[in-house]
C-alpha cells in the first residue's frame, strides 16, 4: 500500500505528506500519527513530522506529544546525529520527571511504568478509548528495551547517590531514592526549559548570572511534595491539550469512516480491559 493511500481522499488529492504536516502545524500538534494502517494483519501506527519540529519538541516538551513517544522504545525511520543527541537530553528529562513523581521506594518496573505514563497523564482518551493496563503491557512487553535505554542514566544517578539498589526480585531490582530537597532541585533542573518555566511561575524563581553573563532562572524548591504536585499538574495540562489536538488531526487526516472504525475497536478493547 502506498503512503498516500493511508490518508483521507481530500489529503491525497491536495498534497499528501506536505499537506499532512501543514495540517498538523495549523492544529498545533506538529506531527500526525496515523493509526489506521494494516500491515501483515497488524494495525500499525506511524508519524509524519518535520525534523526541526521533532528536535525542538524533544528538547523543550512544548507539545510533549513527540517527546513523549520517544521516551518509549520506537523506531525512527529517518534518523540523524542531532536527533540522537537531543533524545539523550529527552531521556534524562523523562527519568528525572519519573523519579520526582515516584515514592521513596519502588521497583525498576515501577520506574519504567512511570516514564511510560508521562505521555498519557491527562489524556482524555485513557478514560474511554484505551486499555486500562496499556502502560503495564508496554513496559512488560519491552522491559529489556527500557533497560537498555535508561540504564546509563540510572547508573549515573546511582553514582551520584540519588538512587540505591537493593535485593532483586523477579529479575528486577528494588530501588530507593533520596527525596531530599537538594536532590529534588537537581531533578527539577534536568527538566526541559518550558516545563521549568511553568513550574517557576507557580513555585517561584531565583535569577542568577552564570559565568558567560547569561541570566539563568532556577525554580525554587522548598519541598519534594510541592515540586512533584506542580510537575504533575503542568504535565497533565500539556498532555490534555496535545492529545485533544492530535485526535482532531487524526480525524481529519484519516477520514471519518476509518476514524470511526478505529475508535470503535479502541473502545471495545478498553471496555474488555475494565470488565
Amino acid at each position: 500500500m502506498a503512503f498516500r493511500d493511508h490518508y483521507a481522499l481530500w489529503l491525497r488529492l491536495l498534497g499528501g505528506a506536505k499537506l499532512i504536516t501543514q495540517v498538523a502545524d495549523e492544529i498545533g500538534v506538529g506531527v500526525h500519527f496515523n493509526p489506521f494502517v494494516t500491515w501483515n494483519d497488524r494495525l500499525l501506527k506511524y508519524g509524519v513530522v518535520r525534523m526541526d519540529d521533532l528536535i525542538s519538541d524533544i528538547l523543550n516538551w512544548k507539545r510533549f506529544y513527540l517527546s513523549g513517544r520517544l521516551q518509549k522504545p520506537v523506531q525512527i525511520l529517518a534518523d540523524n546525529l542531532d536527533i540522537g543527541n537531543a533524545n539523550s537530553v529527552n531521556l534524562r528529562s523523562a527519568l528525572s520527571a519519573a523519579l520526582l513523581l515516584l515514592p521513596s521506594k519502588f521497583t525498576q518496573e515501577d520506574l519504567f511504568a512511570k516514564v511510560c505514563s508521562l505521555s498519557y497523564m491527562g489524556d482524555l482518551r485513557m478514560l474511554f478509548a484505551e486499555d486500562k493496563n496499556k502502560v503495564k503491557k508496554i513496559v512488560q512487553g519491552q522491559f529489556d528495551l527500557f533497560k537498555s535505554m535508561y540504564n546509563p542514566l540510572i547508573q549515573e544517578y546511582e553514582a551520584k547517590e540519588f538512587l540505591r539498589f537493593s535485593s532483586y526480585g523477579n529479575h528486577q531490582a528494588n530501588v530507593s531514592q533520596d527525596c531530599g530537597v537538594s536532590v529534588t532541585f537537581s531533578l527539577v533542573s534536568s527538566l526541559p526549559p518550558t516545563i521549568k518555566s511553568e513550574m517557576g511561575m507557580k513555585l517561584g524563581e531565583n535569577k542568577t548570572v552564570n559565568e558567560s553573563g547569561r541570566v539563568v532562572s532556577e525554580v525554587i524548591v522548598r519541598s519534594r511534595d510541592k515540586a512533584a504536585k506542580c510537575l504533575q499538574n503542568v504535565l497533565r495540562r500539556k498532555v490534555m491539550i496535545s492529545s485533544a489536538r492530535q485526535a482532531v488531526s487524526g480525524l481529519l487526516a484519516a477520514g471519518g469512516v476509518n476514524a470511526a472504525r478505529y475508535l470503535g475497536k479502541k473502545m471495545e478493547k478498553a471496555w474488555k480491559s475494565w470488565r
